[in-house]
């Protein structure tokens, strides 16, 4: 005997039927973060137009690619191992060997185009050897980045503790190197290679499955090593990816400066880690976008930028408002966590 349902379907405020299968559209959750980012950036920049004569000039727009290069080339690396829940403490000491490394080399006389591939091939490789250290003998990357730190601070103090000038004609030309953009606006090589970076690494985080295996891991890695992906392989690529973008913008900062010390790139890991969580990637892992920490660096050159303009503040004001707002985006995760949940 077949039964017959004769419960009446649901109906709404006007009378019409509704299906109580259908799925209700609910926003994407993981989109908040980066949509306040942007928001945030857009009222800044407003706010400036507002308040400062110039401040609507293309140079203002240009000149925060410019000068926070070697932040967004880091940031780009740091991003990559965030989203597999991971940290990476390292970056600023190995932009300080990487800025001592090539300037002693090119002060040494080695030609250039051996001293480049050298010193990100070094990057790279103690990128991959912390990578190894935190799969394979289960340390914690707090610990074992904190290792990497002192390591290649150490180094580049015992190659020299002293500041190295570059007089190389390769490294000058691309220093005094201006690419036009327009009538009056130029830019530089090193803002050229840092939105490469983040183009580049967009599309491997999209379209790749390398992409797609940094994410699952950030998920969940017990998760991901039941499905048979390589996690193995996915976290040492990852922190090999850091060590590489931490060597690249210890050459751009070379480029800039045109000279290497010891200590420069002293709290850029800090600020790339500030970067990654204001642009709306989750400190625990397996959600984010690196077009999100391009936004993030921008906001902490923005700030900057502000202050230049309003002329009596301390500087000391950026790290002051990058603080109340890393404060307000861990809350915002927070609660798109929860609600996710």
């Amino acid at each position: 005997m077949t039964t017959i349902d004769a419960t009446p379907p649901a109906a709404d405020e006007k009378g019409t039927a509704v299906n109580p299968r259908r799925r209700v559209y609910r926003p994407n959750g993981k989109y908040i973060p980066i949509l306040a980012t942007l928001a945030l950036l857009v009222a800044m920049y407003v706010a400036g137009i507002a308040n400062y004569r110039n401040f609507d000039q293309p140079s203002v727009v240009v000149n925060l690619f410019r000068d926070n290069a070697v932040l967004l080339v880091v940031a780009v690396g740091m991003t990559f191992v965030i989203l597999t829940g991971g940290i990476d403490l390292s970056v600023g000491a190995v932009i300080s060997l990487t800025t001592t490394l090539t300037a002693t080399l090119l002060q040494g006389g080695w030609p250039p185009l051996l001293v480049l591939p050298l010193v990100l091939l070094l990057g790279a490789l103690l990128g991959a050897g912390m990578g190894a250290v935190i799969h394979y003998f289960k340390v914690e990357p707090f610990i074992a980045t904190l290792a990497g730190l002192f390591l290649a601070r150490g180094l580049a103090l015992f190659i020299n503790q002293e500041s190295i000038p570059i007089r190389d004609k390769l490294w000058t030309t691309l220093s005094d190197m201006r690419i036009p953009l327009g009538a009056h606006t130029k830019t530089t090589p090193t803002a050229i290679v840092a939105l490469s970076a983040v183009l580049i690494a967009a599309a491997i985080l999209a379209w790749t499955r390398f992409g797609r295996n940094v994410y699952a891991i950030g998920g969940s890695a017990d998760s991901a090593l039941l499905m048979g992906l390589p996690v193995a392989r996915t976290r040492i690529a990852v922190y090999t990816v850091s060590g590489f973008c931490a060597a690249l913008g210890g050459v751009l900062y070379t480029i800039n400066s045109t000279s290497g010390h010891a200590l420069q790139g002293s709290g850029t890991e800090l600020d790339a880690i500030a970067s990654c969580v204001i642009g709306g990637v989750l400190l625990t892992g397996g959600a984010g976008y690196v077009i999100g920490s391009l936004l993030g660096v921008l906001v902490y050159g923005m700030i900057g930028t502000i202050i230049n303009f309003q002329g009596d503040l301390n500087s000391a004001w950026t790290r002051i408002v990058v603080g109340v707002l890393l404060f307000g985006f861990i809350v915002l995760q927070r609660l798109v966590t929860r609600r996710a949940r």
